[in-house]
């Protein structure tokens, strides 16, 4: 049932976000040198590799690291690259991971590919069983802010808890947190 649901809120949302990707698209395109994709090696279900999509925020030249553990952040960005992280456009691309399986609307954010103690810790508490999400328990309880430790505790909750009316109130304070603006690192 989760994956049906997937698959049509995504088309929905593709149908409704289609303009805003292709402007965004060419604004990353006319802001800076390269592509307008950036392509993350990211940890899916069952610790699977698979390659996630999102706008381009940062420079060609950034090293390939969880953005809270670069010295100066800013430095690696491109020009438009904090307003698309302030108001999550660089994540539309993930609809289409959704579309593919790799990801699920709700569900722990996936990790990056190098992000071992988060890794580690996550199969630790079985949480590696489940799909991935483009947002989760832990986003809606402090995103960016939050330490790895707090983050899997809050991935944990959800594999314990998990139900349709649980990820429908993840998406709406997840679209509150948006347009708010809340917990986003720059």
């Amino acid at each position: 049932m989760k994956r049906i649901t997937d698959l049509v809120l995504a088309l929905a949302l593709l149908s409704l976000l289609a303009f805003p990707m292709l402007l965004t698209a060419l604004l990353v395109k006319l802001s800076s040198k390269g592509p307008a994709l950036y392509w993350s090696n990211r940890v899916g279900r069952n610790n699977v590799i698979f390659r996630m999509p999102k706008f381009r925020s940062m420079r060609l030249d950034s090293p390939e690291v969880a953005t809270h553990l670069l010295a100066e952040p800013g430095a690696y960005l491109t020009p438009i690259g904090p307003f698309l992280r302030r108001t999550s456009l660089d994540e539309l691309p993930q609809v289409f991971s959704i579309l593919k399986g790799d990801l699920s609307l709700v569900g722990p954010r996936p990790a990056l590919h190098n992000q071992h103690d988060l890794i580690a810790l996550r199969t630790e508490r079985g949480i590696h069983e489940l799909v991935p999400g483009l947002t989760g328990w832990a986003q809606i309880h402090g995103r960016d802010r939050l330490s790895i430790r707090d983050k899997v505790e809050f991935d944990y909750q959800y594999l314990r808890q998990r139900t349709s009316w649980l990820d429908l109130k993840i998406l709406l304070a997840t679209v509150g947190n948006v347009l708010r603006r809340d917990d986003v690192a720059h």
